[in-house]
């Protein structure tokens, strides 16, 4: 008797469990989600120049530091030259592969400053994302992007 009336109580609490759970997952699916449809990469101007600000407001790098991500279409066979310049912090450059694989990053320039100066080819037509971020926790501050693509000499 006593494993019967333990059945009765137990299948209830079993179901109630079992809805929590499912809410739970079904609840931190959505947020995730709605996460992700709040990060939106800036889209680079027409000029292909930005003077702007990086900030504690934008993405947490992990690494005690921020990052500000602006989206551009590169085409295959694109040569590029990203140059990222701040008085304020020291930069560091990368671009990232539509897959948000990482296609090169440069933290120092050739200048001898702690500019970024970043050459590289493209292999793959694509929406890219060039992202601004400060050398470990620098800080922010105002910066300069400029992305120029390279022309063969005729």
């Amino acid at each position: 008797m006593k494993s019967k009336a333990f059945t009765v109580v137990l299948r209830p609490v079993t179901i109630i469990l079992a809805t929590l759970l499912t809410t739970s997952i079904s609840t931190t699916a959505t947020l995730a989600q709605l996460n992700n449809k709040l990060y939106s990469p800036i889209p680079l101007l027409k000029s292909n120049e930005v003077s702007d600000t990086l900030s504690d407001k934008d993405i947490p790098t992990g690494q005690g530091g921020f990052a500000r991500d602006y989206m551009t279409k590169l085409n295959k066979g694109d040569n590029l030259v990203i140059d990222l310049s701040s008085d304020s912090f020291d930069t560091i450059v990368t671009l990232l592969a539509p897959d948000g694989s990482t296609v090169a990053e440069n933290d120092d320039g050739p200048d001898g400053t702690s500019n970024s100066q970043l050459f590289t080819r493209i292999t793959e037509t694509g929406t890219y994302v060039i992202r601004v971020h400060s050398f470990g926790e620098t800080g922010g501050g105002s910066f300069k992007l400029k992305v120029t693509r390279l022309q063969p000499v005729k």
